[in-house]
This record gives C-alpha cells, sequence and structure tokens, in this order.
C-alpha cells in the first residue's frame, strides 16, 4: 500500500492514476471523501483516508500499514481555512515526515523545488527545511528537485495565454528554464518507490532541454499559426512586488516569479540515467494543447 498526499492535486492524481496503472495498491490522502475529486479517486480504485497535513493524529492513522509514501502537497494553488507555508508546506509536511518514520516505511518520496534559486522566499525555506528533516529522518528517501511545470508556468492561469494567442513575459524572457511536464515528474515519483538507485538521493526532475519564455511563445506561434501579443513584467516590478508584499505566499509567488526571469536550468542526464524516460518538450505540450483545444 502506497500513501499518496497531495492525491487531489494536479500532480498526485496523476501519481494515483500511474500507481493504480501498475496494479499498486493505493491510499489517497483527502479532507473530504465528497469532493469531486476524491469521489473520482475512489471510482479508480483508491482508498481514501481522511485526513489533513495540519492533523498529525490524522497522518498517523493514514500511514498505518503502508509501504511507502509520496508526498506532493502544498499550500500554493489549493488553499483552504487555516492553510499556509508555515502550516502546510514546513510543519505540514515535517508531520508527514514523523508520521511515516513512526510507521517505518520502506521510502519517503517528497516532491520538492529547484535548488538554483536566487531569490530566497518563504516557500524556498520551508522546502529545504523538509527535505533536511527527511534526511535525518532515518527513513530510505528520494527528494525530487521539480523544476517548473510546463502546464503552470505556460498556461492561462499564469499568463501564457495560448487559446487567444498572447503571453505575459516575465523579465526580458530570453534566459532559458527546463520546462518540466507533471507527468513526467509522476512517471519518475512512481518508478522511486521501489528503484535502488533512487533510494537516499536528490535527482532533478526536468526537461529535456530548456526553453526561454520567448522560445516558448514561438514554439507556440508555430503550433497556432498565430503570433502572439507580448506583454513584459519587468524584473524590477517583480522586485518592487517581492519588496513590497506582507505576506509570506504573496513574496513567495514574486520571489519565483524573479527566479523564472532569471532562468531555471537543469540536467537530465542523472534522471535519465536512473530512469530512461522519453521526456516532455516543450513543443510536444503546445501540440497536445491545441489538439486538445480543438
Amino acid at each position: 500500500m502506497i500513501l499518496v498526499i497531495g492525491a487531489t492535486g494536479l500532480l498526485g492524481m496523476e501519481i494515483c492514476r500511474a500507481l493504480r496503472q501498475r496494479a499498486k495498491e493505493v491510499r489517497a490522502l483527502v479532507r473530504s471523501a465528497a469532493s469531486q475529486k476524491a469521489t473520482q479517486l475512489a471510482s479508480q480504485g483508491m482508498e481514501l483516508a481522511l485526513g489533513d497535513l495540519k492533523d498529525p493524529e490524522s497522518l498517523a492513522n493514514a500511514s498505518r500499514g503502508v509501504s511507502a509514501v509520496i508526498s506532493t502537497a502544498s499550500s500554493t494553488f489549493s488553499r483552504q481555512t487555516g492553510d499556509s507555508i508555515e502550516t502546510v508546506d514546513r510543519l505540514g509536511q515535517r508531520n508527514a515526515v514523523d508520521a511515516a518514520r513512526s510507521a517505518q516505511v520502506s521510502r519517503f518520496v517528497f516532491v520538492s523545488i529547484p535548488v538554483e534559486g536566487k531569490f530566497p522566499c518563504p516557500l524556498v525555506a520551508a522546502k529545504r527545511e523538509v527535505e533536511q528533516h527527511l534526511i535525518a529522518s532515518g527513513i530510505p528517501y528520494t527528494i525530487l528537485h521539480a523544476n517548473y511545470f510546463m502546464e503552470v508556468w505556460l498556461s492561462p492561469a499564469l499568463g501564457f495565454d495560448y487559446p487567444n494567442h498572447q503571453a505575459t513575459v516575465y523579465g526580458s524572457g530570453r534566459s532559458p528554464v527546463s520546462f518540466v511536464a507533471y507527468q513526467d515528474v509522476a512517471k519518475f515519483a512512481v518508478e522511486a518507490v521501489d528503484l535502488a538507485a533512487a533510494e537516499n538521493r536528490a535527482v532533478d526532475v526536468c526537461g529535456p532541454e530548456p526553453v526561454s519564455q520567448l522560445e516558448a511563445v514561438r514554439i507556440f506561434e508555430r503550433a497556432t499559426g498565430r503570433e502572439f501579443a507580448l506583454e513584459y513584467v519587468t524584473e524590477e516590478s517583480l522586485d518592487e512586488q517581492r519588496n513590497k508584499a506582507t505576506d509570506p505566499m504573496a513574496q513567495t509567488f514574486a520571489s519565483l516569479m524573479l527566479d523564472y526571469a532569471a532562468g531555471s536550468v537543469a540536467d537530465p542526464a542523472e534522471l535519465l540515467r536512473i530512469v530512461p524516460l522519453q521526456l516532455t518538450t516543450v513543443g510536444d505540450y503546445a501540440n497536445h494543447a491545441m489538439a486538445a483545444g480543438r
């Protein structure tokens, strides 16, 4: 039995699906069994466990009898009352590690963020603290430093509005980013549960090649056959936004956008040595997005 924390998120849902495809028994941590996503998970054969990262007792119950834990949860995109970087991304994930240690699980896979960020922020600090807590716990672990998800950062939600042929560009748009597909992160997370080569190591999970924001625009222009209208947000504006931020989440988003503007390049060589995946390109994503929109 594998416990998936963050099971109703974009990545968590895909991990659950991939595990079931391999006939693995999956326990999905959900906050409400009646939610649409929880109902969908149950219909796909997942066992539901009611719980919350802020509730250590519920985590202890959910962790009983499981052989491994995969945690993708974060407060950044899905927040309920009481959720914050402090309560979920730092203390909550520490609670999950402690529950897994008490349950004597054989692997804890923790999905984190890139290492090379230049702009400190509360989310990065929380992730790094949890990584160190996991390493010190004695649980066999795999830490995935997942790069910027192309389905998030190259989507209308963050200004890359390809259906309407326009895009917001952060900074100059020329710095390369090793965009990764969430499906590829899910595949590696599933592999890491049983793979000896992935034990007790941190791995960069990224796309096959770095692509700048402006290159991504050109890729989508070719896929759509239409020129995009561009709006630029300067790094100075992002820095001002970061300096004026009065809460940890606002500071985090401004910092992540500054890091995005500065570029985030990772090498997939180690990832591919461990698991020879066919990594998704930005071109693949663009073609899929256009096909889905037809």
